[in-house]
């Protein structure tokens, strides 16, 4: 019997795919770009409401499409649970598209004729899967057509018979209830004495009903808000909570005053609108995350306002919702800058803590190499296509060791590499992928990147940048200067374009260095405003320079993901003492190690000296012989 899930929250409704133009300041007509996101406020909920630390889910149904392997995807890399995510093959995800004209206006289209989420019916809901959690959450979208509505309220009275918290976003969308044409999808109210009336029906059923003045105005039928409040408090005892925009909420347990100035408050928060799409699910989030953990109203507010306020400061919906370490971080320290994403700290959180995957081990089989692959082509007799094939059987080797599991990974180039690099997706691996020119002192840039890293733009969402850079203290002034000035850039556009950073530093291309020379570069990258998510390091020699090494470290970026050993054509037992003594330091996550695996290997196999199967066979022992010192060496760590 499989086990049953303990669940905080659990949101009902839409679930969609956002396509938010990244342009700013035009009209959708005149959109260039877009960013695809998650989208649909119960998804948006769920999301955001695991970033803060609450088990979620969501009931919903995709299609049987890219799309809807996205939404599931993106989910479960949220830590929302996907057990209601039931799959249409009948019917297309649903698709909005937006845009940002200016801080009033934000023009959005609709695509939900006969859509997956619109099929949800009274069969999906499952009374087992709704005992599991503490509370349920619906949104007014999905009262609009009588089939969502009888799965919406059949999973509301289940909640109810429970005895769990049931709550109501009024989310009201009159174009979605049929009250005005697609390009009207912007518009937040139109009056209906149908919808006043489909609403009150259900307003008994909820312990919690939230919205907008607007949208209280459709649930009370009348557009003076304390007589619309007191209408909807006329059919309900439900808390109510009237969102503000920049007036922050006013909350009411009892009966509504004449003033909403007389409701519960929270703290506000002065800051420059950037888009104000999907703060209201933001919104939503934070006020679950305080109601739910039982802090007082005042604090639940608190949180929401604080969401609400992250959210309207950021590029589309969901991404923007924030952790609770970064909804802390600014709680306590307010707001900066008040237009909130260009405060560099709260940023950093924002970006280290919403980043999927939480990778305690990252073992890597690097076969990026370029140059060291053309010199014994050459050498051989074969051409460069034979380079592409070679590292087609790299990808095989870590693929049979990985076996789809979390924790391996690959480094591929996309000049030599391409079908590897390609191909690597299907397989679950952690992928980073070379940015600069191979041996170039000073750094320079592959032509896929561009010296101003505007390629950046063709790389997909799961290829981390990785660059190599040989740097040394005594370098002359004006190359560290150059190289400088080319990691930030490099390291910006990567932020820019939502791309993880792995900073490989060499000391010198003779490989000799000091542990006191890999600790000044690393301080002194810090200094320069660099927040690499990944360092690829040569192994220090003592314990103590790793010590200094990971205080340094933490000093300047406690949310970095760790250290990774390079291995420098080493010996494998010469790797495995190295993996001793680096292993001891929690800071150091694995190894990206390449010649050291396939070094001798391509030699027998441009000689035509080894198969493919043979090779593959080789080369995965040895990387697997790796990975098995790599965990024998760390769990010594842990036991320590």
């Amino acid at each position: 019997m499989k086990k049953k899930e303990r669940l905080e929250l659990i949101t009902i409704g839409r679930s969609s795919v956002d396509l938010y133009g990244t342009q700013v300041g035009g009209r959708l007509e005149d959109m260039r770009s877009f960013e695809k996101y998650i989208g649909g406020s119960p998804t948006n909920i769920a999301v955001g409401a695991s970033r803060l630390g609450l088990q979620s889910a969501v009931i919903t149904r995709v299609g049987k499409e890219h799309m809807g392997r996205f939404i599931k995807e993106q989910l479960q890399k949220e830590g929302v649970n996907t057990r209601g995510v039931i799959t249409d093959s009948e019917r297309l995800t649903a698709l909005v598209i937006l845009g940002i004209r200016d801080q009033n206006t934000f023009p959005l289209i609709f695509y939900r004729e006969n859509c997956a989420d619109m099929a949800l019916s009274e069969a999906d809901i499952c009374e087992e899967f709704i005992s599991g959690a503490n509370c349920v959450c619906v949104t007014g979208t999905h009262l609009s057509n009588p089939r969502v509505e009888k799965a919406t309220l059949k999973a509301i009275n289940i909640g109810r018979s429970l005895g769990k918290k049931t709550v109501l976003d009024i989310d009201y969308r009159p174009n979605l209830w049929g009250l005005s044409g697609h390009d009207d999808g912007e518009n937040r109210y139109i009056k209906s004495e149908m919808v006043t009336k489909n609403l009150q029906e259900t307003l008994m059923l909820f312990d919690l009903i939230v919205g907008t003045e607007e949208e209280f105005h459709i649930a009370g039928g009348s557009t003076n808000t304390i007589e619309a409040l007191q209408n909807v408090r006329a059919k309900t005892s439900a808390v109510l909570v009237c969102k503000r925009g920049p007036y922050g909420a006013s909350l009411f347990e009892d009966d509504i005053k004449g003033d909403l100035d007389q409701g519960i408050q929270g703290r506000k928060f002065s800051i420059e609108v950037f888009n104000v799409l999907g703060a209201g699910d933001g919104f939503m989030a934070g006020l679950l995350r305080g109601w739910l953990r039982n802090e007082t109203w005042s604090t639940c507010l608190d949180y929401a306002n604080a969401c609400g306020a992250i959210a309207v400061s950021r590029h589309g919906c969901a991404p923007s919702y924030p952790s609770w370490k970064e909804l802390t971080f600014f709680l306590e320290n307010g707001v900066r800058n008040r237009a909130l994403r260009k405060d560099k700290e709260l940023e950093n959180i924002h970006w280290s803590t919403t980043r999927t995957g939480n990778l305690e081990k990252n073992l890597i089989f690097a076969f990026d190499h370029r140059a060291q692959l053309k010199e014994l082509a050459k050498s051989k007799g074969k051409s460069e296509k034979n380079i592409g094939r070679f590292k087609e059987l790299c990808l095989n080797a870590a693929s049979s060791v990985a076996k789809k599991r979390e924790g391996f990974g690959i480094i591929c180039d996309d000049q030599l590499g391409r079908e590897a690099l390609h191909q690597a997706s299907d397989h679950n691996l952690w992928i980073a992928r070379p940015a600069e020119v191979p041996r170039s002192w000073p750094l320079k840039f592959e032509d896929d990147v561009g010296e101003d890293c505007s390629g950046f733009i063709t790389w997909p969402k799961n290829h981390i940048v990785k660059v190599l850079c040989y740097y040394n203290p005594k370098d002359p002034t004006e190359i560290k200067v150059e190289q400088e000035r080319k990691l930030l850039i490099l390291f910006n556009a990567a932020r820019r374009n939502q791309l993880e950073f792995l900073l490989e530093i060499v000391v010198s291309l003779n490989h000799q260095h000091q542990t006191e020379d890999i600790v000044s570069i690393v301080d002194r990258i810090y200094s320069l405003g660099i927040k690499p998510d990944w360092w690829k390091l040569e192994p220090l020699t003592t314990v103590d320079g790793w010590q200094e090494l990971e205080r340094l470290i933490n000093s300047w970026d406690s949310l970095c993901r760790g250290v990774l050993l390079l291995g420098l054509d080493q010996p494998i037992d010469v790797l495995i003492k190295s993996f001793e003594l680096a292993a001891k330091s929690p800071v150091v996550k694995g190894f990206a190690v390449g010649r050291s695996i396939f070094g001798d290997i391509a030699k027998d196999w441009f000689s035509d000296r080894l198969t493919d199967a043979e090779s593959v066979r080789s080369m995965a022992e040895n990387f697997q012989l790796l990975c098995d010192k790599w965990k024998f060496v760390s769990q010594y760590r842990s036991q320590a």
